[in-house]
């Protein structure tokens, strides 16, 4: 049995429930061994403490699917604006009484049923080449562990991986499938090339009195070797799941399956006939840089369906634990919209400007425009601020280097705008140019020069 929650909400296990051993016969001892699993530095995958109500688990910033413990029950946790498909679950929350929860549960017109469309916030984000080179840490798979059963509707990972892989896939082809020497075995008639194969040889043509043919191999230079063969299967792989799961991709599917067709026609002359040992044994080159991602991308596609396509069509399915980052992706969001936004002066954008082990989100640099930008995945902006985090941005602004990278001498008496991005539903913007931030962010008035902007996120 599994514990259905949204984003950044709670639930409590009752030691009466416990007691009378509803949670699937689990013993007590096994609910309390449960630890807090961590996902990175800055954010938990959940929480779990004890009090004196019983055990509550709460999830964090991030959503996925993992075991709790050995209790034999496994948590799942959906985008944070996505509250009503929680309510289902008849799950209250510690945020609000349980009046509201039926309110929002029966009112489908309520902003707060909201379901974050976290898969166009990847679309989008890898369609950006600035910010599909900044993806990275932003999924952890368990493949060690042992798979959850769950129906494919409720299937997060998969879709995931599959735009992660067009996606990468589609700049590839974009730019032209890589070529490489690779081995052709091949019956030649009054001819020998490369090395003569001697057992194929007798085989084919000694023993059947074959005396004019040679079987060869050699080495020719193209586009047909193992690497774009295993790309190829993945691509049909990919392209059988979406077919059979349109409803998975919701309003993306469109733009997935235009992906699909643009990669298609490139493996047309490309077998699928992939050999295990020329793929393990294949060099990687810097020049293809993208091969190294969509090749690991493909694996774990491969290994999530066992490397049968029927398994693209059935209803129920077994998916290894996972996490993705949320903070991590809507960071990766709002750099690839202001990337969009600002196509002249995209190179006074920095992403992830690194100094001293700090690293800030994003850097702008441009004369007239400089400021320091922290995006914060948190709704708490919506009606307040975080002391923790303007200080955090604020000394981000203090850093030498960061002063040097604008320009400013030490004597400058200038300080260096500060602005927060959350996500608003309602009111967040969407067009995020230099002018645009500027026009739009609103001031928190208990610091000097620190701003805060909404911005409007996708969804379903």
């Amino acid at each position: 049995m599994g514990i259905r929650l949204s984003e950044h909400t709670s639930v409590i296990l009752g030691f009466d429930v416990i007691d009378n051993d509803v949670l699937n016969q689990c013993t007590y001892a096994l609910f309390d061994s449960i630890q807090s699993k961590r996902f990175n530095q800055s954010s938990h995958c959940y929480v779990y403490s004890k009090n004196e109500k019983g055990f509550e688990l709460k999830a964090d910033y991030c959503i996925g699917l993992d075991w709790l413990g050995k209790t034999g029950r496994f948590l799942y946790v959906e985008p944070k604006i996505n509250s009503y498909s929680a309510r289902l679950f008849n799950i209250k929350t510690e945020s609000e009484p349980h009046e509201k929860q039926e309110e929002r549960t029966t009112d489908k017109t309520n902003p707060y049923i909201f379901e974050l469309d976290y898969l166009k916030m990847l679309l989008h984000v890898t369609a950006i080449a600035e910010s599909n080179s900044e993806i990275n840490d932003l999924i952890k798979i368990d493949w060690n562990a042992q798979p959850i059963k769950i129906e494919q509707k409720d299937d997060r990972l998969t879709p995931f991986l599959v735009v992660r892989f067009l996606q990468t896939l589609k700049a590839i082809v974009r730019k032209g499938l890589k070529k490489d020497y690779y081995k052709v075995q091949e019956n030649l008639s009054n001819r020998v090339k490369g090395k003569i194969l001697v057992s194929q040889h007798f085989k084919q043509n000694v023993f059947k009195n074959r005396f004019t043919n040679t079987y060869c191999e050699y080495q020719v230079f193209g586009e047909d070797h193992a690497e774009n063969r295993f790309l190829k299967k993945v691509l049909q792989f990919s392209n059988s799941y979406v077919e059979n799961n349109k409803n998975l991709f919701g309003s993306n599917h469109q733009d997935i399956q235009h992906t699909i067709n643009f990669c298609l026609p490139a493996f047309t002359h490309i077998t699928n006939q992939v050999n295990d040992y020329e793929l393990k044994h294949s060099k990687y080159n810097p020049f293809y840089k993208d091969y190294k991602e969509v090749l690991q991308a493909g694996s774990y596609i491969l290994k999530r369906f066992g490397y049968n396509i029927t398994q693209t069509a059935t209803q129920k399915l077994a998916v290894p634990p996972f996490w993705i980052d949320m903070p991590r992706l809507f960071e990766l969001y709002v750099y690839s919209k202001m990337i969009e936004a600002n196509p002249v002066n995209k190179k006074d954008i920095h992403f992830q400007f690194s100094t001293y082990g700090n690293a800030l989100d994003i850097l702008v640099s441009k004369p007239g425009f400089q400021m320091v930008i922290d995006a914060k995945y948190k709704l708490q902006y919506q009606s307040g601020h975080l002391h923790e985090d303007i200080r955090q941005v604020a000394g981000y602004a203090r850093l030498n280097k960061v002063r040097e990278k604008l320009n400013l001498e030490e004597e400058d008496n200038v300080n260096i705008d500060c602005l927060i991005i959350y996500p608003d539903m309602e009111n967040g913007i969407e067009d995020l140019s230099l002018q645009t931030i500027k026009d739009n962010r609103k001031k928190i008035e208990a610091y000097y020069k620190v701003y805060k902007l909404g911005v409007k996120l996708p969804w379903i």
